[in-house]
């Protein structure tokens, strides 16, 4: 028997029905039932659910989601795929965001270990996992949160072969510190057709920009150096703001709604409390 028969017939009549405020009435698979079915039957959690979404109903874990995207917008974050690249500061918590948000397929890299001056803002930077490598806790977080990600992550620093990398994916995310390649994963972007949503922070400001190919990225105007990054620092506010308009853009454009960034960069500075959104 196909493995998504068996599936579909221990699902059958377990699901429950939740209606929501809209109207809309999703059916829900229950969490305990689909983690039983994964043992029984040896299967990866990202299986079972594949076979919850591909009946219309949704996985208990994303209900909470369910007021702000439909069961068939919920269906497309899942069946998504994500190259992210650099899983420091901004990549840590994107991670965790768009795991959380039911994103199914996430390819990551990032080469570096962690250090003490990680500490202060990085998501994955932990004391227990100093000089360790981030790619690690990367994998150990997503097992942790949401273990239904299919999660293809690698210890690599990528400076020239980016289109191999993100070959395959829907959307491009740019976590890289500093400046010197983010030129070099926007023309592969554009040149594979994949749109990026790029963040980058410093000081107490930060810059989001959503980059379809053949538009500009703020990049292109910053030089290839560090720019002002190590100079102003990188705190915890400034990330985590830059972090969730990022992920925000991601999870909008995957979901089939419509990008709010597209050809413009919002831009804002937490110490005087500025935001505003400028075309480039």
């Amino acid at each position: 028997m196909n493995i998504d028969v068996k599936v579909k017939d221990l699902l059958a009549g377990r699901f429950t029905e939740k209606v929501f405020a809209s109207g809309e009435i999703a059916r829900v698979a229950p969490h305990n039932v689909i983690r039983k079915i994964s043992r029984e039957l040896g299967l990866d959690l990202n299986c079972v659910e594949r076979v919850v979404f591909s009946a219309g109903a949704v996985p208990e874990r994303y209900i909470r989601n369910l007021s702000t995207f439909s069961v068939d917008e919920q269906r497309r974050l899942f069946f998504s795929k994500v190259a992210m690249v650099g899983l420091g500061g901004l990549g840590g918590h994107l991670l965790e965001s768009l795991s959380r948000a039911g994103v199914g397929n996430i390819i990551a890299c990032d080469g570096d270990i962690f250090e003490p001056s990680n500490l202060n803002r990085q998501r994955l930077a932990l004391e227990n996992s100093l000089q360790s490598k981030k790619c690690d806790a990367a994998f150990e977080m997503v097992r942790d949160v949401n273990p239904a990600v299919f999660l293809d992550v690698r210890s690599e620093f990528i400076e020239d072969d980016f289109e191999s990398f993100i070959s395959g994916a829907d959307l491009v995310a740019d976590c890289l510190g500093g400046l010197a390649c983010r030129t070099k994963l926007k023309d592969a972007a554009a040149k594979m057709q994949i749109p990026m949503v790029t963040a980058s922070v410093a000081g107490w400001a930060g810059i989001v920009s959503t980059v379809y190919p053949g538009d500009s990225s703020p990049a292109d105007f910053f030089g290839s150096d560090n720019g002002l990054e190590e100079e102003l620092g990188t705190p915890i506010p400034a990330i985590a703001t830059a972090v969730g308009i990022q992920s925000g853009e991601i999870l909008k454009i995957l979901s089939g709604k419509s990008a709010s960034l597209s050809g413009k960069a919002m831009m804002f500075d937490l110490n005087k409390m500025y935001f505003d959104t400028v075309v480039i």
